[in-house]
């Protein structure tokens, strides 16, 4: 059967209607940024108070995998059941996950209720995107799109700075402080579930379709051992039996789904009849380029503010203000031009050029560089990525029709989120096999050899407790050289308040290996801009969704009114089927006429 849709709002909101909206769309989505970065800088507190240090990386695991393969289930599924209830839904899984990790009382019972959430996390982070293709057109969307960026930006800076304080705090209102960081949650959540159920009224669609089991069912078997290999090959080793296994059941899993989806048609998860479109396909793909670099790249710039700079996680944190600034400028102009002219098509490839640009100014970064360089990168790439994030969703959003709108959002989240995880597990793992390398290439160096030298002769340096641990490691790394480089894979703390000279060699190891990762960032997204170069762009249409599906069933109002009932006001009718049908009953009438 058709699909019928059956409006019980306005197919065009006010301005104020839509402000109200945002506000609890950006309310949800800020619960899922955040939570992504908040837990970071408490994570030694929590796996120390729940004395479960090798389980850490789990309670990170379980809430990647849920929330990426979620992401596509809550796209279809609000397509077929309505926007509104999915994302309350979402908020509600969420809050509850939120409050049970809140509660956790061993890292087993933390990693299953962080699952709960990316369960939940899945749906805030796609949803608001597909709801505000269902209320604004892509071409007034593209105004609006810079505030998503600024919640992202700010979570991004103000996650780790959350998290420090609360980790930092043996108690508030008589809870252990590391709590909070999944409890203040809490608030926030109930602020954006209000404003969706009080504010938040689309039309009522009712569709009878297949539900794609198979498919749901072939995401998770697909991607759940790519991701879990993804964030624990480095570990396991790559070619290790569970990765093998990983791979093979992954890629089984993928190929079964392709099939699976071509059976499907319309009813399926992801629609295989989206890219058939040269604009979605070409987006998607940008997407996972995009993810590849942004996520694996900027992942290793904490890392070198922190151990080669000396900034605290917080500090890090707001050192990081030039990238968001970046994001945040670039996506606002580029929103402005686009609601102005009606058209994208310079900003997929101006962005990953920028992108590419400040990747490849990063790779002439040096241990002994100062914080203005690093920022001048930064910023780079917080301009590419602003002029990447929305537009590569909106061009998604734009080539669909209102009936797909919330699969193929989703969708292109949910390719960007794994090409982020691909990004992060491969250039992670180069980093840190390149470590071994570079910090015994540091140890050849005349100039360092003779600060260590030169440290070590000074009784005033032997004797501070500050360098115990690391002219420990000197003499250990003498017998053993593999003991160095399993230095940086641990706690580092020791370098920052060590004697510079005695630290040097393991600076310049990190950042000769860092520029690796760099090199590789910037040859990923400089492919990105080659292929940004032949995407086709369409012109971004001036109606939402919303004010298409009611034109639609007016149209087939008429259409079955013109032609005596013989049109199903179910069936969507565009103004070419209205006035060919109108010329036909105008033609009958003039034969009876003649009669």
């Amino acid at each position: 059967m058709n699909p019928t849709a059956h409006s019980s709002a306005s197919p065009v909101m006010t301005k104020r209607q839509i402000w109200l909206v945002m506000i609890g769309l950006m309310a949800g989505m800020f619960l899922s940024a955040l939570d992504q970065t908040v837990v970071s800088t408490s994570m030694r507190t929590i796996a120390d108070d729940l004395d479960g240090m090798a389980l850490q990386a789990w309670v990170t695991t379980a809430y990647m995998i849920l929330s990426t393969i979620s992401t596509p289930l809550y796209g279809k599924l609000s397509d077929i059941f309505g926007r509104r209830l999915l994302f309350i839904i979402a908020i509600s899984i969420f809050l509850v996950g939120s409050l049970l990790a809140g509660t956790a009382h061993t890292m087993y019972e933390l990693a299953a209720y962080r699952a709960i959430q990316g369960l939940g996390a899945g749906g805030l982070m796609a949803l608001p995107l597909a709801i505000m293709g269902d209320m604004l057109s892509p071409r007034e969307r593209a105004k609006y799109q810079g505030l998503f960026l600024a919640v992202f930006g700010v979570s991004s800076v103000i996650g780790p700075l959350i998290g420090g304080l609360f980790a930092g705090a043996s108690e508030i209102l008589w809870i252990e402080g590391w709590r909070w960081v999944f409890l203040i949650n809490l608030p926030i959540g109930l602020v954006a579930l209000a404003f969706v159920l009080r504010f938040l009224h689309l039309p009522k669609i009712h569709r009878a379709v297949r539900i794609d089991w198979w498919g749901a069912a072939l995401v998770v078997g697909a991607t759940t051992p790519l991701l879990l290999v993804a964030e624990q090959g480095r570990e396991w080793g790559w070619l290790s039996l569970g990765s093998w296994v990983c791979y093979v059941v992954g890629v089984a899993g993928a190929i079964a789904f392709v099939f699976v989806e071509r059976w499907m048609g319309d009813d399926a998860l992801i629609p295989m009849k989206l890219f058939k479109s040269p604009t979605f396909s070409m987006a998607t793909v940008l997407g996972v380029f995009v993810g590849f670099g942004m996520f694996g790249g900027l992942m290793t710039i904490p890392l070198f503010l922190q151990l080669v700079l000396g900034a605290s996680p917080t500090e890090s944190g707001f050192m990081m203000l030039p990238m968001i600034l970046g994001l945040m400028i670039a996506s606002i102009v580029s929103g402005q031009i686009m609601g102005r002219t009606g058209s994208y098509a310079v900003f997929p490839r101006t962005g990953t050029f920028f992108l590419a640009a400040g990747f490849l100014f990063l790779t002439f970064i040096t241990y002994d560089k100062p914080y203005w360089f690093i920022m001048l990168g930064m910023f780079a790439v917080g301009l590419g990525l602003g002029q990447l994030m929305q537009t590569l969703t909106v061009a998604s959003q734009n080539s669909v029709s209102s009936r797909d709108m919330g699969v193929a959002t989703s969708s292109a989240t949910f390719f960007r989120s794994m090409g982020g995880t691909a990004g992060t597990a491969i250039l992670f793992s180069v980093l840190f096999s390149r470590i071994p390398d570079t910090i015994q290439a540091a140890f050849a160096q005349s100039s360092v050899v003779n600060g260590i030298k030169s440290a070590l002769a000074d009784p005033t340096v032997v004797a501070n407790p500050n360098n115990k641990a690391i002219i420990a490691l000197l003499q250990n790394g003498q017998k053993n050289p593999s003991a160095l480089a399993d230095s940086l894979n641990g706690n580092s703390a020791f370098l920052t308040s060590a004697d510079p000279r005695l630290a040097e060699p393991f600076l310049v190891g990190f950042a000769n290996a860092t520029v690796t990762v760099y090199w590789i960032a910037f040859i990923v997204t400089a492919i990105a801009f080659v292929l940004s170069l032949f995407m086709k762009t369409m012109p971004l249409r001036e109606k939402s969704a919303m004010q298409e599906e009611a034109d639609a069933a007016m149209m087939a109002e008429r259409a079955a009114e013109t032609m005596g009932g013989m049109v199903d006001p179910g069936v969507p009718t565009t103004e070419a089927d209205l006035q060919a049908a109108e010329q036909r009953e105008a033609k009958r009438q003039k034969e009876r006429a003649k009669k």
